[in-house]
């Protein structure tokens, strides 16, 4: 757990970056600084391992106020991702990932091992164990980055936009596959970035900061989408709040029609010989000889937002489930889909009040 207590930071030269902060960073889940430029997240995060010192306030890890450990020590076992990777130019990928095991003394031969390792972890191959980081592309160069953070193993990683200079395709990758690594490895991170959708898909807990260095609001994503503390909150996280928040819902409980409800009558779901759907004919919309595609399918393990999302973009305004082998097992019309969202609505409000 790293905890801040009333911490502050001010510049030589008067700037205030950082006030009072107070608030814990759970252990082994995901905390994500997030705000406005020059609102104070980057100093937060860089204060951790005392890349900035704090002037009034303590940071505590695990019990343990940093600024009584030496700082070298302490930097060495806590892991630190930036932007652009900032892997050294000189050293092969294997070279830079075995850069702490090598500083703390580890076996050259283990040190290797471990790194290459690593590399596949994050999903590269022993093919670039080799080759020097101008041979990598933005995204490989960040996964790199990530590999040696992870290793000395730190319980505590602290990672500063580190996705934020790649387009967006690899950055979505780099999500998903930063995100199955947590899965597995249950670190401690702080993660700061200036996206509010980053925020909000990767964290467990995200602080909303604000000029001056004020904590606006600290909170589960779900938490921030539905009930923002305040108007600078609402304005950062966006207006389309409510559709967002309808990620952490999951469809399992939908009252579904049966598939057979639309095989006949005006729209016509044409399924093949399995029962997988293939599109829509009917009036305005297509033929049965080139039926209209179905927009996309869903399981019950998908969220509402994923619904919604079909439901809004199909020909028919109707969102198609299917099983686990991509079988029809029902539908929900948009009406269907609106009443019942309204009606959460309604119980999570009397449930509140």
């Amino acid at each position: 757990m790293i905890t801040f207590e009333e911490v502050s930071k001010v510049f030589p030269d008067g700037t205030r970056a950082v006030e009072n902060l107070n608030f814990e960073l759970p252990t082994g889940k995901i905390t994500v600084f997030v705000g406005p430029s020059g609102c104070g997240k980057t100093t937060s995060l860089r204060m951790i391992n005392r890349m900035v010192e704090p002037s009034g306030g303590r940071i505590l890890i695990d019990g343990k106020d940093v600024t009584q450990q030496d700082a070298a020590l302490l930097r060495r076992s806590i892991g630190y991702v930036i932007q652009h990777a900032g892997l050294f130019p000189h050293r092969t990928v294997i070279e830079n990932v075995m850069t702490v095991p090598s500083l703390v003394g580890t076996d050259k031969k283990k040190s290797r091992a471990t790194a290459m390792e690593l590399l596949l972890r994050v999903g590269l191959t022993e093919s670039m164990a080799d080759k020097y980081p101008v041979q990598l592309s933005g995204g490989q160069e960040q996964r790199v980055g990530v590999a040696r953070a992870l290793a000395a193993d730190p319980p505590v990683m602290l990672m500063d936009e580190p996705f934020s200079a790649v387009d967006p395709i690899v950055r979505s990758g780099l999500q998903a596959e930063f995100l199955r690594l947590q899965g597995e490895l249950g670190k401690t991170i702080a993660f700061v970035t200036h996206d509010i959708d980053e925020a909000i898909k990767i964290g467990d807990m995200v602080a909303v900061f604000q000029e001056g260095g004020h904590l606006a609001q600290y909170a589960t994503p779900q938490e921030l989408l539905e009930n923002p503390a305040d108007s600078f909150v609402a304005d950062f996280v966006g207006r389309d709040r409510g559709f967002r928040s309808l990620s952490f819902d999951s469809a399992e409980n939908l009252v579904i029609d049966p598939v057979e409800s639309v095989a006949s009558g005006s729209d016509v779901l044409v399924l093949d010989d399995a029962g997988r759907p293939l599109g829509w004919v009917g009036p305005g919309i297509a033929s049965e000889d080139r039926p209209a595609p179905v927009a996309g399918t869903f399981t019950s393990a998908d969220s509402l937002r994923v619904v919604t999302d079909l439901a809004i973009t199909s020909p028919v305004g109707i969102a198609v489930r299917v099983d686990s082998s991509g079988t029809a097992d029902g539908i929900i019309r948009h009406q269907s889909l609106v009443r019942q969202l309204d009606e959460r609505r309604r119980l999570r409000s009397g449930a509140n009040a």
